[in-house]
């Protein structure tokens, strides 16, 4: 069975920077592209960052697009999120997701993914 372990959320002041990471356990972690979304309270859940199986291409939400990155160690079966510039509206439960479609479409549909994460709350101070 695939799981899923986020780490490295937290409380950050605005303007600070955090690292989440995902450790993949149970499956070809290669053999999955992931994603990460968040949801914040009262809210929908959101894409945030995807990236495919070789770690060749990413996508990114407009919202966070030039302070978040996304990479992956396909070695330590491991997926990261680098959040720089946070801003109290990133304040969220994030989750990352695995599927087996390692495609260029979709990635922003959490319908399009099969395993989740529990999530990791982020918490951005003003």
């Amino acid at each position: 069975q695939v799981q899923l372990v986020e780490s490295g959320g937290g409380l950050v002041q605005a303007g600070g920077s955090l690292r989440l990471s995902c450790a993949v356990s149970g499956g070809a972690f290669s053999s999955y592209a992931m994603g990460w979304f968040r949801q914040a309270p009262g809210k929908e859940r959101e894409f945030v960052a995807y990236i495919r199986r070789s770690g060749s291409r990413t996508y990114y939400a407009d919202s966070v697009k030039g302070r978040f990155t996304i990479s992956r160690d396909n070695a330590k079966n491991t997926v990261y999120l680098q959040m720089n510039s946070l801003k109290p509206e990133d304040t969220a439960v994030y989750s990352c997701t695995a599927r087996g479609a390692d495609t260029n479409s979709g990635y922003d549909d959490p319908l399009s993914y099969n395993y989740w994460g529990q999530g990791t709350q982020v918490t951005v101070s003003v």
